[in-house]
């Protein structure tokens, strides 16, 4: 028998997932428990115009991150830390200032759990941080540490 899962179940599928079961298992759990619904005509129809709706707003987020990819590329952010004679920082940098200087300086706001920092920033200089906008679209940026 084949059903369209509405939740995601373990070991057999996706939500929004034609897959072939047994009866027994489709009539005695997955539809009484609202997991899945028949694969009727009518239901397969209303599948199909979810999967079209959401390869278009997932075309449309795509577009929105290229742009902003483009932005950040385009030059570094300049982040002001506190340094000593020796050009080595206080502290050190983190992904809530760069979050910040984005911010300020771009004007798009992005999570600062999306950013990560490959290596511990200590010192004045350009270096390198990665953002992950999820389903796999992963950047990385460059950011300046300058003397205030």
């Amino acid at each position: 028998m084949q059903v369209i899962l509405i939740k995601d179940v373990d070991n057999l599928g996706q939500a929004h997932e034609l897959v072939t079961v047994k009866s027994g298992y489709a009539r005695n759990f997955l539809i009484p428990q609202k997991h899945a619904v028949e694969a009727s005509p009518s239901n397969l129809k209303q599948l199909n115009e979810k999967l079209k709706v959401k390869a278009k707003k997932e075309a449309a987020l795509l577009a929105q991150i290229n742009e902003v990819v483009e932005v950040l590329k385009g030059t570094p952010v300049k982040i002001g830390a506190k340094t000593g004679t020796t050009e080595k920082i206080f502290g050190r940098v983190t992904s809530l200032q760069i979050a910040r200087a984005i911010k300020e300086q771009k004007g798009y706001e992005i999570d600062r759990k999306r950013i990560s920092i490959p290596e511990e920033v200590k010192e004045i200089g350009t270096h390198k941080a990665v953002i992950d906008f999820g389903n796999g679209n992963v950047t990385e940026i460059d950011f300046e540490v300058i003397a205030e």
